[in-house]
């Protein structure tokens, strides 16, 4: 594995843990204070760090304003990611952390295997080999264990 390969497969697994304590934070957080005051809160203060993290790196707001000139199929990401947010302040309380992500990452690797296999959105295409089919059809099952209490 590349270092620059090694550093992506470490973000995402810091990303995945990230993402399990995300679900079971909104949770609470939605049981506190509201399902959508948290997801309004946690948009707000996204905002406020990743406009940080812009200026401080780019030293400005960079090419920000190209957002409004792009293809707007591309700002399906951030309607994506408010909904992931919402479902995870709704979901995690009722079914638990584990159930939440084990349904979430079944989900992203089923869309993921679909994304690759036809090359959607401009991504090269990788075959589904039956070792892929498999690790998804075993999370499946997983996830769905996970209901049970």
């Amino acid at each position: 594995m590349s270092g620059g390969t090694a550093l992506a497969a470490t973000l995402a697994l810091l990303a995945g843990l990230a993402g399990s304590v995300q679900a079971a934070v909104m949770g609470r957080f939605g049981e506190r204070i509201g399902t959508v005051e948290a997801l309004a809160w946690a948009f707000l203060l996204s905002l406020a760090l990743a406009l940080a993290v812009l200026l401080v790196v780019r030293r400005g707001f960079g090419d920000l304003a190209d957002a409004w000139t792009s293809p707007k199929w591309l700002w399906l990401g951030a309607l994506l990611g408010t909904f992931i947010v919402f479902t995870i302040t709704v979901v995690s309380p009722r079914i638990g952390t584990t159930a939440t992500i084990g349904l979430l990452v079944t989900g992203q690797l089923a869309a993921g295997a679909a994304i690759d296999r036809y090359g959607l959105f401009g991504f090269e295409k990788i075959a589904l080999s039956w070792p892929r089919a498999l690790g998804i059809a075993l999370l499946a099952a997983g996830a769905a264990l996970t209901l049970r209490r």
